[in-house]
């Protein structure tokens, strides 16, 4: 396998031009594979040049040569994949605290007070932001707002009680 990719001119010229910009650093490794491998390098020279398996170097030229109709800076990105959001961080914190002051039954809900499940409800409808639990809680510590589960007195206790009954 002397190549296992052949670039064309047009192609060659854009990876070597993206190996100019600021790019990511997956996105630089791979550029520079592809062209080291149109350069006649082999698989396992590349592989131990940049530090990772030839299994790398061989996907990367399959997924390059399946996505033909992308530009070849898109070429090089990784899939979209599904999983945890990107986090929050920053873009909830103001949000939050415009409203965390506020009664939240003025926004609709039947409570007096804020809870994580409410930021998170009001976050998704009035913002359209869909946010974890979690990430509200980091907000909320990056906020130095002090957060505790409300805690609820069923009775007073009579300050009395032990006398009343002998004690």
């Amino acid at each position: 396998m002397s190549h296992l990719i052949k670039l064309t001119d047009k192609e060659r010229v854009q990876l070597e031009y993206l190996l100019t910009l600021q790019i990511g650093s997956h996105q630089y490794q791979r550029a520079l594979a592809l062209i080291l491998l149109d350069d006649g390098m082999s698989v396992d020279e590349i592989a131990h040049q940049l530090h990772l398996s030839h299994q790398f170097v061989y996907k990367w030229v399959a997924r390059f040569q399946q996505r033909r109709n992308l530009p070849p800076s898109d070429r090089l990105l990784d899939a979209a994949r599904s999983g945890r959001p990107a986090t929050c961080c920053g873009v909830i914190d103001p949000l939050i605290d415009a409203v965390i002051d506020l009664d939240p039954r003025d926004h609709g809900f039947n409570s007096t007070v804020w809870t994580a499940e409410l930021l998170r409800t009001h976050l998704r409808k009035e913002h359209k932001q869909e946010v974890s639990l979690r990430s509200i809680g980091y907000a909320l510590q990056r906020l130095r707002i002090r957060w505790k589960r409300p805690r609820h007195t069923l009775a007073r206790e009579d300050p009395f009680w032990r006398q009343a009954k002998g004690g």
